[in-house]
């Protein structure tokens, strides 16, 4: 028991800690998963916890989302951001439905293929953080309709594990022209929907394979990513305006190798 509440723990850390920043925490949690023996019937502890997560952007975001919610359909810039949101959900939500047995099954379960996208994505972050056009777009809540779309269909890569929602949201969002505040801070609005969307037709999906059994350890795993998320989520934004994703690049480089050598090495 012991083990098992110190592993949950640590994994809703994990979860918390890497959500909302472009490194992959499916990945992470996946990866961790694996070598640590972990393993939930029908994924409910990985699926309980990542609800964690959403309250924790929900509740930093709070204000803000009244002020948008409040004036939906009097206030144009309120419902813009609104629309500009469910646009760029839009094609994640088509694809997720889909393709969610095969990307559940398949694409979960190749540890090889997660590190491997850990390593291409932080080359990916690394290139795109330096190289992307001069910023256009400085507030996340006011971008081109179309270009909220095309986001949304970056998104869409995150489908592969160890790509990262955050990662392909906010690389996306640089090509497009969005300063690094904005574009972390639409990744942020993004996940909203997009999460809350996973955690419910994973639910729908496993109902039937779901085991609430260890509800202690699904417990600590939800509480420690909800607080983590928090601190995460208020750090960011004045991190990546500062510096950059260049830490996060090399980060994704670091762990997806290191996890390629232990995966040769028989682990």
């Amino acid at each position: 028991m012991e083990n098992t509440t110190i592993i949950a723990a640590l994994l809703g850390l994990l979860e918390g800690l890497t959500e909302f920043i472009p490194v992959s925490s499916t990945g992470h949690l996946l990866l961790a998963g694996h070598f640590l023996g972990f393993e939930s019937k029908g994924k409910t502890f990985e699926v309980v916890i990542q609800l964690g997560a959403v309250l924790a952007i929900l509740t930093v975001y709070a204000a803000r989302l009244w002020q948008v919610f409040s004036t939906v359909g009097r206030d144009p810039a309120s419902t813009h951001a609104l629309i500009s949101v469910l646009l760029a959900f839009l094609p994640a939500a088509v694809i997720g439905v889909l393709a969610h047995d095969f990307i559940k099954t398949v694409l979960f379960e190749t540890p090889v293929l997660i590190a491997v996208m850990l390593i291409l994505g932080g080359i990916v972050l690394l290139f795109v953080d330096r190289m992307a056009p001069p910023p256009r777009h400085e507030d996340a809540m006011a971008l081109p309709l179309r270009k909220a779309l095309a986001i949304g269909v970056f998104q869409c890569l995150a489908m592969i594990p160890g790509v990262s929602r955050s990662g392909a949201t906010i690389v996306g969002a640089l090509m497009l022209g969005l300063s690094k505040r904005a574009a972390a801070e639409f990744s942020f609005f993004l996940s909203m929907p997009t999460m809350a969307g996973a955690f419910a037709y994973d639910l729908y999906a496993n109902r039937d394979v779901l085991d609430f059994g260890a509800v202690t350890e699904i417990a600590i795993g939800f509480a420690v990513a909800f607080l983590s998320a928090v601190l995460v989520v208020k750090w960011v934004l004045g991190y990546v305006t500062r510096h950059g994703f260049a830490l996060f690049g090399w980060w994704r480089i670091i762990v997806g190798s290191l996890a390629l050598v232990l995966l040769a090495a028989g682990f």
